[in-house]
């Protein structure tokens, strides 16, 4: 797993940050230490978890960033839903981002469970 950057949970890992960062420019300038700086540093968690996960030489220690990197995505998912409640995102741009993210744990869960799989062999 040394070029984690070819995985395929890292592409879409990517995309949601790409997204929550396009989204988090246009939140009330008053936001910027709140749930602007809360939503990005969970989203690049999230990224950057996975990356550090395949960096790490134990299965054990690989498992417990990618559940870290998951648990960083549900957050990201919850602070998306509370900026659709406080109205600082569209409807549209809510929809798209939640899909990503959706898609993102659905990968990333295939990816922990294909792990989990592989070390116990």
């Amino acid at each position: 797993m040394d070029d984690f950057k070819k995985l395929d949970v890292w592409t879409q890992l990517l995309k949601v940050n790409k997204m929550i960062y396009a989204n988090t420019r246009l939140f009330p300038k008053d936001e910027r230490f709140g749930l602007t700086s809360q939503i990005r540093r969970a989203a690049v968690s999230t990224i950057s978890n996975l990356a550090e996960g395949c960096g790490r030489r134990h299965r054990k220690d690989r498992l417990r960033f990618f559940y870290i990197s998951r648990g960083s995505l549900y957050e990201v998912e919850c602070q998306l839903i509370l900026a659709k409640e406080f109205g600082f995102i569209g409807d549209a741009a809510f929809e798209i981002s939640l899909l990503n993210i959706q898609r993102g744990k659905m990968i990333l869960s295939g990816f922990i469970n294909h792990q989990q799989s592989n070390t116990f062999k």
